[in-house]
Order: C-alpha cells, then structure tokens, then sequence
C-alpha cells in the first residue's frame, strides 16, 4: 500500500512539475507586444514643437480620436515652420516596432511642397528634453512615411532619412540624407502597415504589409544634418544651436535611442502602434525567459 502511495505521489507531482515546465516552454515562445499608445490620452508621450516649450502641444497638434493619434492642423493658419514630434517616454534598443498610418485631408497653408503626404516615425532618436528650442527635426534615423499624389508616378514609403546621421550599406558608410525604399506606392486614405526590426547598432530594416523593402547597418552620428557639402550650416538652418556637440561625436553608432511620431504639415492618422522588445532576460530558468530575445539583459530576470 506504501509503495502504491508513492508511486501515486511521485506521479503526480512529477504531472504537476512536468505541465509547470510546458507552460514555462510555451509561455517563453509568446511574444509580448506591448501597446505604446493607449489610443486614449497621451500620457505615456512628450512634445516638442520646433519653437516652443516642451510638452506644450500646440494649436493641439497631436490628439486622439476614436482610438487613433492623429496630426492635426485645423487650428492652423500657416504652418510657419512648426515642425514637431511627440516622443515615447523610454529608449529602446533591439525590438520590433509596428504600427498602421493612413494620410488624410489637405497640406496645412505653408508647409513646404516637399512634405505634401509626408510624415515618419523616428527611430534612435534623441530625447525630446534634449532638442534645442527652434530645432526642426531630432538627430535620429527616420522611417520617411510617404503617401502616392495620384499622378501616376511612383513615390515609395518606408524609406530612410537621416537628419544628422548617417548609415552603412554595402560594406561603406552612406551619407545621402534620403535613401528609398523598394516599397510600391500608395495613394489615397488608405491605411498601411509597416514594421521596423530594430537591432541595436547592428542593423535596421523596413518592412511594408510583412515585405522587406529596406535594411540597412551600423546606424551612426553623422557630423552634418543634411549633407556635409554645406559646410556645417545646415544644422542652423534647421534650428540646431549646438551644432559642435553633434559634430565632435561624428562615427558615434547609435545604440539605443526614442520612438518620435512626426508632425511635418501633413494631416495623418496612426493607429496600432505595438513593440516587441528583444532585449531581457536570456536565463532558461527565470519565469520571463524569452525564447526570442536576442540582447541579454539579465537583470531582469525573475525567479519563482
């Protein structure tokens, strides 16, 4: 009779410990996006509107409606070079980034001919307490977001812009401060998916609709914020004040860095905007084990 008692006791804890170790093994495979926007309030995000104090939001650039944030200018007279960005309260270095945008309505009176359907998320950026007051746009590398002009010409999305910054590809460093995308053009209101693979220093690519269209390597200062044949000016001219700061850090690899949603005179919703982080705890044995991290960062983990 004992013997039969500890074989059913041995039994069934061994049942108990082998189903605790399955849903480990299958809860370390779950990934966990995490919402970055509550698509109620924007509590979670700081502002920075090129000639204006932080976190005001002005004119209500940037509101939330029916679960969306959008850019808005009805308030706007002219656009008056009020170019602005609001900014996930946290850095991230190696995870994924997805989101939906749709580009709605008309250019807002003033915004220059070039950002007609024209937005982006910035990605690497510089927090938003550290942009000088008049600056147009954060030292970042930018997932250029373009919508078609109905005219039958081609206008790819997803491409990379790189306001002081610059990029490897093909084994050498590439300064052109816009790179498109292989990504086909989309006109109208209709909304797009894209994805960001985010990996640290190491590399970056674009997704469009789950297809690669961009990737790219070692992301990094790049010593002039446009292009290096203005001989420096370019950083003034887009209201940067510490232009030297930037300068001497040329070469630098970016690897970490804000999540920024542009606001660029352009009308524009997103919605869905999700993260999964790869960086965390890489130890089998802790409770928020992650069979897909792949930046250890170990002291996060949690032992029951």
């Amino acid at each position: 009779m004992k013997y039969l008692l500890s074989l059913f006791l041995f039994s069934f804890f061994g049942f108990i410990c082998f189903n605790r170790q399955g849903i480990q093994n299958n809860n370390s495979k779950t990934e966990d996006w995490i919402s970055l926007f509550n698509g109620k309030d924007l509590k979670e995000w700081d502002i920075k509107i090129a000639g204006r104090p932080l976190n005001e939001n002005y004119l209500n650039t940037f509101q939330v409606e029916n679960g969306m944030l959008r850019i808005v200018y009805d308030a706007y007279e002219n656009f008056d070079d009020k170019y602005g960005h609001i900014y996930y309260k946290r850095p991230f270095s190696y995870y994924k980034l997805r989101f939906d945008y749709r580009f709605i309505g008309e250019q807002t009176l003033g915004g220059e001919a070039w950002n007609v359907r024209n937005s982006g998320i910035m990605v690497h950026s510089q927090s938003a307490a550290s942009n000088t007051f008049k600056q147009h746009f954060p030292v970042s590398i930018e997932v250029q977001l373009l919508g078609g002009l109905s005219n039958g010409k081609k206008r790819n999305t997803a491409n990379l812009c790189s306001p002081g910054t610059a990029v490897e590809r093909f084994g050498k460093i590439d300064y052109n401060h816009c790179i498109n995308s292989s990504s086909k053009t989309y006109d109208g209101d209709q909304w797009v998916n894209v994805e960001v693979i985010v990996m640290g220093e190491e590399y970056i690519a674009h997704l469009i609709e789950k297809d690669t269209v961009l990737r790219y390597e070692h992301p990094q200062i790049g010593g002039a914020f446009i292009s290096k044949t203005r001989n420096g000016e370019d950083w003034e001219s887009m209201g940067v004040t510490n232009k030297d700061d930037w300068i001497k850090k040329e070469g630098q690899l970016l690897s970490e860095g804000y999540i920024a949603v542009q606001a660029e005179s352009h009308p524009i919703d997103f919605k869905n905007i999700e993260l999964l982080n790869l960086c965390g705890c890489m130890d089998s044995k802790a409770s928020n084990y992650k069979t897909y991290f792949v930046k250890s960062d170990n002291k996060t983990c949690i032992y029951n």
